[in-house]
């Protein structure tokens, strides 16, 4: 039987793995499809390929169908998150200069403490910091947003927060036309290889647990494709369990440094896939546990939590009702189809959809379908906690 094509917009990152990897080792295959990845250069691009109806899926910004929800610079077209494609997989960046002043009041780049790599920041910001994102309604945007304004630097106000495509953040920041950036991985790693800055934070520092890309589709084809979605998500899945295992780093990176995907040295791309980062051009690494996360603690589920903590976020710094916002962000994490599509494997589903995010100190045993699921550490840096359930 011929399989049948879907086409799926991406942006080269070591988390569009799952996608490429779910179409070169078969998993897509094996659900009698053929992924035909269509490269994109932005994320504003990507959104109006899947709005328009010119790819079928898409490895989109997990804020983005929220946003769209919200009514937040879209076409109007609305989008439901399936699958969480990746945890984590952040960096936060400065240049040679900001990096020399940071050094000027005593940091140490740890790269491991929020807090301090903060307020630091702001000691060493000469004027009004500039920080590229890759998106407006980013993952990357609500971690600076929440971290800063944690921090006593309100932002947006007192932060100019630039849109720069992911491939173009080391240009950028070489250039002087950004103080600092917040980018997926490898393209932080590249603006360090080429001597542009350093690193000075992994997202995750930020929050441990922190929803980065989410595998979309447009609302009304999930519903009219039923069969065609349950086979996309298994594909998916599956690509992202093998992800979880010990001795894929290896061959993802390979697979992933192909010239029609990311086109960049494999070494590189595994030193993300590993969270072993080369943060200086003086050659020094730090090793970061949970650094990025496709597979291990339900790291794929879609939980309504995630999407309404997204929404609360949007509310608070657009101006619009948090509490309207919440309910709207609620039902775009489509946790109902993806315990569709999975009930028929072995995928230990939790019993639940929503949970507190931020609540969890340790890794933690919970209620699942198969008794075994234990969820990886999630906190905010600054131990606050959200709770869906209190209104």
């Amino acid at each position: 039987m011929r399989p049948t094509t879907l086409s799926v917009g991406y942006i080269p990152l070591i988390d569009a793995a799952p996608l490429i990897v779910a179409q070169e080792m078969g998993f897509a295959a094996e659900e009698g499809l053929s992924l035909d990845l269509r490269p994109a250069p932005s994320w504003s691009s990507v959104r109006d390929m899947l709005a328009f109806g010119r790819v079928d899926a898409a490895h989109m910004l997990s804020p983005v169908p929220v946003a769209t929800a919200l009514g937040l610079g879209g076409s109007g077209v609305q989008f439901a998150a399936l699958s969480v494609l990746s945890m984590n997989g952040n960096v936060i960046g400065v240049s040679n200069d900001l990096a020399a002043r940071l050094r000027d009041v005593g940091h140490g780049f740890g790269f491991d403490d929020a807090e301090k790599a903060g307020r630091d920041l702001i000691k060493a910001a000469n004027g009004r910091l500039r920080i590229g994102v890759p998106f407006p309604f980013s993952m990357h945007a609500e971690l600076l947003y929440y971290w800063l304004s944690a921090l006593g630097l309100p932002a947006p106000q007192s932060v100019d927060i630039r849109t720069v495509p992911p491939p173009l953040m080391g240009a950028a920041i070489e250039a002087g036309e950004i103080d600092a950036f917040c980018v997926g991985e490898p393209w932080g790693s590249q603006a360090v290889e080429h001597g542009g800055g350093e690193l000075l934070l992994p997202g995750c520092a930020i929050w441990s647990a922190a929803p980065e890309k989410v595998l979309a589709v447009r609302s009304d084809w999930a519903e009219q494709e039923q069969a065609l979605m349950g086979r996309l998500i298994r594909a998916v899945w599956r690509a992202a369990r093998w992800l979880g295992t010990s001795d894929s780093p290896m061959l993802a990176s390979e697979l992933l440094s192909r010239p029609e995907y990311l086109d960049l040295p494999s070494e590189m791309l595994e030193r993300a896939l590993t969270g072993n980062l080369v943060i200086s051009a003086q050659g020094d690494v730090r090793r970061v546990a949970g650094f990025v996360d496709f597979y291990q603690g339900a790291a794929s589920f879609p939980w309504r939590s995630q999407a309404e903590w997204i929404g609360t976020q949007l509310a608070a710094r657009m101006g619009l009702d948090r509490a309207a916002a919440q309910r709207a962000a609620h039902g775009v994490f489509r946790s109902d189809l993806y315990r569709q599509a999975l009930e028929t494997t072995s995928a230990d589903l939790p019993g639940a959809s929503s949970k507190q995010e931020g609540g969890l100190s340790v890794p933690t045993a919970v209620a699942s379908k198969v008794g075994q699921l234990i969820l990886e550490k999630n906190q905010f840096f600054d131990g606050r906690v959200f709770d869906p359930f209190v209104k």
